[in-house]
């Protein structure tokens, strides 16, 4: 079929011959052709509208306070003019907006807002619509909970101080409730206008409650002054504001450390970027908890030796160190469970064969934080498996919450070796290798 515009001297027209747009076209000397198309649809008073708030917003950020002090203005009055920028770019844009009845000539304005505060109501009950909307209201919750505490922390972390997620998680549920019976939206700490507040000088929580006693005089006073207010100053104000926490090197930095984590934070900055934060904040999570999975369900598992004149004991791989034929000392990175129990018993399995020599099998357990009901299964085969074999089973250097498990277990009943409180001990015990005198520990000196 045919293209719906086709270029025309005065413009774009339609198949119809009727004009629906302009098109402006740049050529260079070889024939090369550049064109800008619009179909219509904008309107150069808002477009001119926001680019100036824009415009003079950044500048506000940027120049302002350094031009104010040029002028002899004091470092706190300068900063109390620049915070106030936003509000003479929404004064200004409303006069002009009124003065030139703009709204006539395609401007989107605010309009009439209700002169009242929310009336008191009871929320509806009724099973069918409680039915209707619990997964809804779970899905809401958790993306309104996440998003929340990630503004928070980013916010904070620009002042160096921290937050307590539990305390957000309960503020929120308050002012859940309370807006349940006001009629109004689900509550989080929404980006855009937690970004405002921040740019706007807050710096404890009793800013939120000010604004709330504020936005209540405005609903009841003041909404005819923002019937001329364009709604593209509005955005420019949002747009600034969060630019400012926009930070585009992290892209950089992921790349260079982690590419799994890189595809995280591209997925949801690009998702955020293209279907909105709700859906780019889940697909984060989403992906950052299956890169989890995956890469502790193939944990490290290093095969380790004896740094000669210490108890140190180290991986073999990186270090030059003392091993015996007979022992094969495992050091198990990470906390064990269902999605890696099968990869450590595999691997020993593996490693232990009919004929190989060895004749003792230490895990280090110094970086195991947790032991699943799966994980202590696959111990137990293995402690079943290297019996049948002749295979000494022992561990090592267990922790204290893990020891609790293990002992309401029977494996260390079962245990065919032992538990030894240091990885140095367990050599000793098991090992046929003399090992070398210890060097002496002086006061400078430590390991």
């Amino acid at each position: 079929p045919p293209p719906p515009f086709f270029q025309a001297e005065d413009g774009i027209r339609d198949k119809r011959g009727g004009l629906v747009g302009s098109e402006m076209c740049i050529r260079d000397s070889v024939g090369s052709e550049m064109c800008i198309r619009d179909s219509g649809e904008t309107n150069l008073i808002t477009l001119a509208i926001g680019a100036a708030a824009i415009a003079f917003l950044f500048w506000v950020r940027t120049g302002l306070k350094p031009f104010l002090q040029k002028m002899g203005f004091g470092p706190k009055v300068s900063d109390l003019i620049t915070k106030a920028g936003p509000i003479a770019a929404i004064v200004a844009a409303t006069l002009v907006a009124w003065y030139f009845s703009l709204n006539e000539h395609g401007l989107s304005i605010v309009g009439e807002v209700p002169q009242s505060l929310p009336p008191l109501t009871m929320p509806g009950l009724a099973p069918d619509l409680i039915a209707e909307l619990a997964v809804p209201a779970i899905l809401i919750s958790i993306i309104g909970f996440v998003e929340s505490v990630s503004v928070a922390q980013t916010l904070a972390a620009k002042k160096r101080q921290r937050i307590d997620p539990d305390q957000e998680l309960i503020g929120l549920g308050a002012a859940n409730i309370g807006a349940a019976f006001t009629g109004g939206y689900p509550v989080t700490g929404g980006f855009a206008r937690s970004v405002v507040n921040f740019d706007a000088g807050a710096e404890t929580p009793a800013a939120g409650a000010y604004t709330a006693v504020g936005l209540a005089i405005a609903a009841v006073a003041l909404t005819p002054l923002v019937y001329f207010l364009p709604k593209a100053t509005l955005a420019a104000t949002i747009v600034v504001a969060v630019l400012s926490l926009v930070d585009l090197s992290i892209l950089k930095k992921t790349w260079g450390y982690s590419k799994s984590d890189f595809s995280a934070v591209a997925a949801t900055v690009l998702l955020t970027l293209l279907l909105g934060v709700e859906i780019g904040v889940a697909t984060g999570v989403a992906i950052s908890v299956l890169l989890h999975l995956y890469k502790t369900s193939r944990p490290h598992v290093a095969e380790i030796g004896l740094v000669p004149g210490t108890q140190h004991f180290r991986n073999i791989d990186r270090h030059t160190v003392e091993t015996d034929p007979t022992v094969l000392m495992l050091r198990v990175d990470e906390s064990l469970y269902f999605a890696n129990a099968r990869f450590l018993e595999s691997l020993i399995l593996a490693r232990v064969t009919e004929g190989c020599g060895i004749r003792n099998v230490v895990l280090m357990f110094s970086a195991v934080n947790a032991v699943d009901y799966s994980a202590l299964e696959s111990l137990e085969a293995i402690n079943d498996r290297l019996s049948d074999m002749g295979v000494g089973f022992h561990l090592s250097e267990v922790k204290g919450p893990v020891m609790d498990r293990l002992e309401a277990s029977p494996l260390l009943q079962h245990l065919n070796g032992r538990v030894f409180l240091s990885q140095y001990d367990a050599w000793t015990a098991v090992s046929d290798r003399p090992s070398e005198p210890l060097e002496p520990v002086s006061a400078d000196k430590t390991y």
